[in-house]
């Protein structure tokens, strides 16, 4: 059996790395020959410390990824992730790969290749709600994406987004902190990476042609975009059936078509249709996104 620690994969992981498993990934996804089963919330024996479990089979990979959250731990990470590769000869573990600084860069590939896709070229506008661990991670990589001109950060707690805001200036991206109804009319690309359970803002607000991301929506009961947006969007996905139970999309209704980004990474459904449309992509996460990327970490090895 094959081990990575985390101070290994944190040593490994580049966004060059997560961007191509996770794009991977997503076309796998779509496939006849993948399967990706329900995610299973569970707890530990105090109930607030809680973990899912994601499990996912591809034709070439197999396996299961323990994503953790222990909101009091204050000696590592809050949220943490383990990645289990299955060897699909004998059923054996193959890998065990410790992921919670790879889980940040794989979360935010997703949100990368979803705005590649389906954002204007020409956006250069970014607006970031949320100010945790996981908000710096998805700015850089859409940095990488497209020429961000502007960012604007929206914060509940003002002195944590100064705290982001000066961590985006040490990495060269031009951020500032703002109010909410002027970030996001300002915004070509709108990323909400909080643990919201109502709309973080009024749908008026956004602008034609803007790409909106709800990144922290994955879990039944959460909820980042207002519902009125979604009516007057384009709705994308990483995965349908996992959206629709846990993601954001979870607040719509039978009558929203919903599409899998990985069949427009295959041409097989259209993405964005003009400069005006809004488009929206729902990131609840997907097991074969970590399947991919922990692959992708060994053979860097």
């Amino acid at each position: 059996m094959r081990f990575l620690s985390e101070e290994d994969s944190a040593a490994l992981i580049t966004e060059e790395l997560a961007y191509n498993a996770v794009r991977t990934a997503l076309i796998a996804a779509v496939a006849d020959t993948s399967t990706t089963f329900p995610a299973l919330p569970a707890h530990a024996s105090q109930p607030h410390n809680r973990f899912t479990v994601k499990s996912a089979a591809a034709t070439d990979v197999a396996g299961v990824k323990i994503g953790s959250y222990w909101p009091n731990n204050t000696t590592t990470p809050r949220h943490n992730s383990t990645i289990l590769l299955l060897d699909q000869e004998t059923g054996k573990i193959a890998a065990v790969v410790e992921a919670a600084t790879v889980n940040a860069y794989r979360t935010a590939a997703a949100d990368a290749v979803a705005a590649d896709t389906l954002a204007n070229p020409d956006a250069t506008t970014l607006t970031i709600f949320g100010t945790g661990h996981q908000a710096y991670y998805e700015c850089t990589a859409l940095a990488r994406i497209r020429t961000l001109t502007t960012i604007h950060v929206v914060a509940r707690t003002p002195e944590h987004g100064r705290t982001l805001v000066d961590r985006l200036h040490e990495a060269g991206l031009p951020a500032t902190l703002t109010e909410p109804e002027q970030a996001v009319g300002a915004a070509d690309i709108i990323v909400t990476a909080t643990t919201a359970r109502t709309p973080l803002f009024d749908a008026e607000w956004v602008t034609r042609g803007t790409h909106v991301a709800s990144m922290g929506s994955d879990a039944k009961g959460k909820q980042e975009l207002p519902p009125a947006l979604l009516d007057d969007a384009a709705l994308f996905c990483d995965l349908p059936p996992q959206s629709r139970t846990i993601g954001e999309f979870q607040h719509t209704t039978t009558q929203h078509r919903i599409t899998a980004l990985g069949n427009v990474l295959t041409g097989t459904a259209p993405g964005r249709r003009d400069e005006d449309s809004i488009t929206i992509f729902d990131s609840s996460g997907i097991a074969l996104q970590d399947l991919y990327t922990a692959t992708a970490l060994l053979a860097e090895q």
